[in-house]
């Protein structure tokens, strides 16, 4: 059989796109060219590796050998060089992350600092939501993938990275906004602006509730975090979303946090990726630099912790 990666690589791309044409697209390649690339590895391998299905383009029984096989060959190749890079002293190669829409809001500054540390990286960075992050996962095609609750009914390696807390926000003028101590009874009257189904976010929200018997009047479901915000800012209810978003619009005074008993409630960014997956040298390079970053948290934390407890002893 004479294979070539080029071939492999293309193939992959179809598969992933289940269209040839989205496939050129993506490799800068023409259509025709795509289909002869596919067609050459059919013919190397004596089978029929892609059926039409409607406008889509699904890999046969044959096909899901290789491209299993293929992502395997690549991921390979590619930890071939970057540990070759890594001998002569370069740390170069591509990182690939998928993270979960709010995580833009904190890991950009951490992704920031490593590529200042290694400039020869390249970055490819995916963001979308926790189902398509977790349909990722699950396909093992990122390095690493960030996401807030950690996945079920998957076999994966999950780290906290970072904390990420939750809490419930209003217009300043809300008839809440003054109170303290508000108890979730009196908040769960209110309507609700949630995420999608499937958000991290919506789902630890409601089983907060859940747990005290109230369900969430919804008033509006909304796909992104920037729309929760500004249609709470248009008085159409109450948001619940995570701190790391209300950088700007807490500082500008155009949100207020509620204080509502029980939150923030309380979790982890966490960094996953497959069991087993042999993660190249740029990818644990950077999970080192995200594992360090939530151990500097920890230190820091239980540092001002320690200095306001003496304070409150002399």
């Amino acid at each position: 059989m004479r294979i070539s990666l080029r071939q492999l690589s293309v193939f992959l791309s179809v598969a992933r796109h289940q269209s040839y044409t989205r496939a050129a697209e993506e490799l800068n390649l023409t259509q025709p060219a795509v289909f002869t690339q596919v067609k050459q590895l059919e013919d190397s391998l004596g089978v029929a590796l892609l059926d039409r299905i409607g406008k889509r383009m699904q890999p046969t029984d044959a096909g899901r050998v290789v491209v299993e096989g293929a992502r395997e060959t690549l991921d390979a190749v590619e930890r071939m060089e970057m540990r070759l890079a890594d001998m002569r002293g370069l740390r170069e190669g591509r990182l690939t992350l998928a993270i979960v829409s709010t995580a833009q809001y904190f890991l950009p500054r951490l992704l920031g600092q490593f590529c200042d540390a290694n400039p020869g990286i390249e970055v490819a960075l995916t963001v979308t939501n926790r189902q398509a992050v977790l349909a990722r996962l699950a396909a093992s095609e990122d390095d690493l993938c960030i996401l807030g609750t950690p996945p079920e009914g998957l076999d994966v390696v999950a780290r906290a990275i970072a904390d990420n807390p939750l809490v419930l926000i209003a217009r300043p003028d809300h008839p809440l906004a003054a109170e303290v101590n508000i108890p979730p009874e009196r908040v769960a009257r209110e309507p609700f602006l949630l995420r999608e189904r499937g958000s991290g976010t919506r789902l630890t929200v409601e089983r907060f509730f859940r747990a005290r018997g109230l369900t969430l009047p919804m008033r509006m479901e909304l796909g992104s975090n920037e729309a929760i915000k500004q249609a709470v800012i248009g008085g159409l209810g109450l948001g619940a979303l995570s701190r790391d978003t209300l950088a700007l619009e807490g500082a500008t005074g155009a949100l207020k946090v509620l204080d509502v008993a029980g939150f923030p409630l309380l979790r982890q960014w966490q960094v996953a990726y497959p069991r087993g997956k042999h993660l190249s040298v740029v990818a644990e390079a950077f999970l080192d630099h995200l594992v360090a970053h939530a151990r500097q948290a920890v230190e820091a934390g239980a540092a001002i912790a320690r200095i306001a407890k003496e304070a409150a002893q002399e």
